[in-house]
């Protein structure tokens, strides 16, 4: 059999398990992931490479109602993900449906689209087999999809069959990346991504989604084995940045200290990790400072 290749898209609410599921596939850590909605804003691609082939996982923002600029990208982004795959699937939960207008929009955007389209009910594990079935057999009524697949994403259970169904799915065709890459994401994205986590992970409420993470510097050393990096936290007020510091700086040592103990494990070098605090008055409502930091608006 030909080797196939092609990309395949996650789609789903906010907090469905779409990081979990392809860091899963993956047997690597390529998407942040933490218990809070909305952790995931942008395009991250895993690689899955294997002797039937590759497979390029986009695992996207959760699709929602946007409410601000920066949700809005984060929902245009999915949408664009959509587009360019090769199969899109639909990951849902263990909560209502019926009672999500988001599991709406995402029936909505997949019927727009060409490409097979697949259903995985996650999180089997925490609803039971019963209950997954009967959601399975209740959305697969609405007819648009190919397959539908029930998994546990943080146990495992029915990925195999799910990534099995994928690649008899795809076209045939040459690998995109070689063999060795687990996602297209240059470092530096990627240490932004951790420091972004750990914030997430660290602060309370409502606090990680008025808050950003940008690296000013990545410079690597590889005479020294270090790899230094200066990052900013963006907040959008005054009294936000005295959270994220702590008192006398408690905070964000403890947030530099677990970002700098993940990098050096992702990158096997020394890392000096710098982190500034800076507030950016209602960032996430600018569409100008949101294009600053890498969001798309076209």
């Amino acid at each position: 059999m030909n080797p196939k290749s092609g990309f395949v898209a996650l789609l789903g609410r906010p907090n469905v398990g779409k990081s979990t599921l392809m860091n899963r596939i993956l047997g690597a850590k390529v998407a942040i992931v933490t218990p809070k909605p909305q952790t995931t804003r942008d395009r991250i691609a895993g690689i899955h490479t294997e002797e039937r082939g590759q497979i390029i996982f986009l695992d996207s923002p959760g699709i929602h109602k946007p409410h601000k600029a920066l949700n809005a990208a984060m929902v245009r982004t999915a949408r664009r993900i959509a587009a360019e795959a090769d199969v899109a699937v639909h990951l849902i939960d263990d909560r209502d449906v019926k009672k999500s207008g988001e599991d709406a929009m995402v029936s909505e955007l997949l019927s727009s689209l060409s490409v097979p389209r697949l259903l995985v009910v996650n999180k089997a594990d925490r609803m039971g087999m019963t209950a997954a079935q009967a959601k399975k057999d209740e959305m697969s009524r609405e007819g648009i999809y190919a397959e539908s697949f029930i998994v546990s994403a943080t146990k495992g259970t029915g990925v195999q069959a799910f990534v099995s169904a994928l690649f008899d799915m795809l076209p045939e065709g040459p690998a995109f990346y070689p063999e060795e890459d687990l996602t297209d994401l240059p470092m530096r994205f990627i240490a932004q991504e951790v420091i972004r986590e750990k914030l997430f992970m660290e602060l309370e409420e409502e606090l990680p989604y008025s808050i950003a993470a940008q690296i000013q510097e990545y410079k690597e050393e590889p005479d020294k084995n270090l790899i230094r990096i200066q990052a900013e936290i963006i907040v959008e007020r005054e009294s936000q940045k005295g959270i994220v510091i702590g008192k006398k700086g408690c905070v964000l040592k403890k947030i530099g200290t677990a970002s700098r103990l993940e990098l050096e494990k992702e990158t096997g070098c020394r890392v000096y990790l710098e982190l500034f605090v800076k507030v950016e008055k209602e960032w996430s409502k600018n569409e100008k400072m949101l294009r600053r930091l890498g969001y798309e608006f076209a």
